[in-house]
Formats: C-alpha cells, sequence, structure tokens
C-alpha cells in the first residue's frame, strides 16, 4: 500500500482510515465499480498503486475513489485559490466634511466619493458638527442629500443619515 502523505483533520479520510464496511467504489479511470467491500476496494487501490479517498462521506454507503491523493488535494488548493481571486473585496471608504464647507472643497470630496464608488468601494460621508453648529443639524443634513442626490446615479443609500453625538453618518454603497 502506497503511503499516503500526513494529513490534517479537515481533509478526506483516506485508505486506512476509511472505516465503514462497504463503500461505493470508482476506478481510476472513473468508472463506477459498485458497492464493494472496503478490503476489496483498498486492495484494487494498492494494485493500482494509488489511494482510496472518501469523496462523498455522507452517501449511503460512502462514496470512495482511487486516486493519487497527493494530486487530489493539489487540484483541490488550486480550485480555492482561484475561487479566492475571483472575490471582490468591498472596502468603506470615509469623506468627511463640516457644515460650513466651501464649494471648492465641497467639490473635492464629490470627486473622491464619485471615484470610491466607481471602483466599487462603499462610501461612508460623516459630517462634523462643532460648538454651536449641533444648533443648525438641518444644514448639515441638507448637505448629506445634496451629496446622494448627485451621486444618485452611482450608489444606492445604504444607511440614512442619522446623527451619532456631534457626528452625522451616511452610507453609500455603489450600484451593481
Amino acid at each position: 500500500m502506497r503511503t499516503a502523505p500526513p494529513r490534517k483533520d479537515d481533509g478526506p479520510r483516506i485508505n486506512d482510515e476509511i472505516t465503514v464496511p462497504e463503500v461505493r467504489l470508482v476506478d481510476e479511470n472513473g468508472d463506477m465499480k459498485g458497492v464493494v467491500p472496503i478490503q476489496k476496494a483498498l486492495e484494487l487501490a494498492e494494485e493500482a498503486g494509488l489511494d482510496l479517498v472518501e469523496v462523498s462521506p455522507n452517501a449511503e454507503p460512502p462514496v470512495c475513489k482511487i486516486l493519487d491523493y497527493g494530486k487530489f488535494k493539489y487540484e483541490q488548493q488550486k480550485k480555492a485559490a482561484e475561487a479566492r481571486k475571483k472575490q471582490k473585496i468591498i472596502d468603506i471608504k470615509e469623506v468627511k466634511i463640516r457644515p460650513g464647507i466651501e464649494k471648492h472643497d465641497y467639490e473635492v470630496k464629490m470627486r473622491s466619493a464619485r471615484k470610491f464608488l466607481e471602483h466599487g468601494d462603499k462610501v461612508k460621508v460623516t459630517m462634523r458638527f462643532r460648538g454651536r453648529e449641533m444648533a443648525h443639524q438641518e444644514i448639515g443634513l441638507n448637505l448629506l442629500k445634496q451629496m446622494q442626490e448627485e451621486l444618485v446615479e452611482l450608489c444606492v443609500m445604504e444607511l440614512e443619515p442619522k446623527l451619532e453625538g456631534r457626528m452625522m453618518i451616511m452610507v453609500l454603497a455603489p450600484r451593481g
């Protein structure tokens, strides 16, 4: 019997680790051999110079395949790496503004927010109130609403503007 590489408990059971009396066997060519006793399956694997790998442990009886375990693990790792590569990680970018923001500064912040949304990131807009500005929260609210209206073709509002202490927060998520 070939000695398979040591494995962690997260992989499929192989060779002598398979303890059920009968298994549904698939040979090295992919042909179904049917339900066979575990000893016969182990003998066939040994004759082929390969490992007996339990590919579907929850089936009744479990499905085992005769294959090269090292190659099998390598293929699984490649598939997992490919799946990770295709994932899109969404970051949350923050844009901080104040109620008395000047026109040019506002345009710069809008450009940043637009760029973040086009790249597929969420934008958290934070309006910070200082001193007596707290008495005029409607100015800040209007500014946030104006910002959302200008970006409406790029985003959807994920979190309506809400006041948390001295800050009003709004979260915009990209469309799509």
